[in-house]
């Protein structure tokens, strides 16, 4: 039973959605949508002279459909605003004086974001447009989604690569009996570990961060948790690499 009347439900608000969304619209109809009043359009129309364009007195009952009305004949009468006759878009000035002038829904839709960035009515835009920042376009925001899905591939290379050179570095280590490297290899690596930790804390010129780390300290909390028991993935130690590994840097770019 539950079930029933839940999907019975979702078919009504579809219902509802469908009927508000058409392809042209007479600027009280659009006035009425916009002031999100679709329920009520037949109550509202009811009370208008069909055969003129509504007074602000005779819309005084709704000021919000008032003010959004005015809003749409001040983009008819500026040129802001493409119009016409049971959609066919004529511009002929007569239409702008009577109550068949029309606007087509793809037009409605191109002002309403150059002119009113900030409204994102549900007659002209989906949940997700309206869930977006003004400022932030649809291809904007897909712009921006691929590239942190990118940044976060490489991020996760650049990880792979500096596990790698710590396991490499250590291995060298072993093999030369536990003594240090050569003061030549061990400024080679203190470089490559110094630029990759950099690199993944740093972020790409729109802002993308390379990677999901914020800091050093999660870093080596990464490396410790995955590679714990490895020689020299220890706290102490890779503060201590990454610290003089910085330090390499910040000197050669002096």
């Amino acid at each position: 039973m539950t079930s029933r009347i839940e999907c019975k439900s979702r078919w009504k608000r579809v219902t509802v959605i469908s009927n508000t969304i058409k392809i042209f619209y007479t600027p009280i109809e659009a006035a009425i949508r916009w002031s999100n009043l679709s329920e009520h359009e037949e109550t509202i129309l009811d009370k208008l002279n069909p055969d003129c364009i509504p007074s602000a007195q005779e819309l005084e009952e709704w000021p919000l459909v008032s003010l959004n009305f005015g809003r749409i004949y001040d983009g008819l009468l500026n040129g802001d605003l493409p119009f016409g006759r049971k959609g066919i878009t004529c511009a002929d000035p007569e239409l702008l004086t009577s109550p068949d002038v029309t606007i087509r829904h793809v037009d409605m839709r191109v002002w309403m974001i150059e002119n009113y960035p900030d409204q994102r009515p549900d007659f002209l835009f989906d949940e997700y447009e309206r869930s977006l920042h003004p400022s932030i376009s649809v291809e904007a925001a897909q712009i921006l989604v691929f590239e942190r899905d990118l940044w976060c591939s490489t991020s996760k290379k650049l990880q792979a690569q500096l596990n790698v050179m710590q396991s490499e570095l250590e291995t060298a280590t072993t093999r030369n009996g536990g003594e240090s490297l050569s003061q030549r290899a061990e400024y080679t690596y203190l470089n490559i570990i110094g630029a990759l930790v950099q690199l993944i804390l740093s972020e790409t010129p729109s802002g993308i961060a390379y990677s999901t780390f914020r800091s050093q300290e999660a870093i080596i909390t990464a490396l410790i948790a995955h590679h714990a028991g490895l020689m020299g993935i220890t706290e102490r130690t890779l503060h201590a690499k990454f610290a003089e590994a910085k330090r390499r840097l910040m000197a050669q770019v002096i």
